[in-house]
């Protein structure tokens, strides 16, 4: 007997596609703007690279998201 397996793609495969779409666009827009490259090596440059990236196709409708100050916690002594 022979049985067809039907794919199952369904919501959450199109809910993953649109998320990594999303994210592709984001790393894009964060290329465009050299944050790769230009980037100071410090907190508020990794969370302003991480904004633009999570912005995805915003950053094209004039989401500019920038982090100026970043307090990271002191370790314990």
């Amino acid at each position: 007997m022979v049985t067809m397996r039907r794919s199952r793609t369904g919501v959450g495969g199109v809910v993953g596609i649109v998320v990594v779409v999303w994210l592709l666009i984001g790393a894009f827009a964060a290329f465009q703007r050299d944050y790769f490259e230009n980037t100071p090596t410090n907190c508020a440059g990794a969370g302003t690279v991480a904004l633009t990236v999570l912005a995805g196709p915003l950053n094209y409708l004039g989401v500019n998201p920038k982090v100026a100050d970043c307090n990271l916690p002191e370790p314990s002594q």
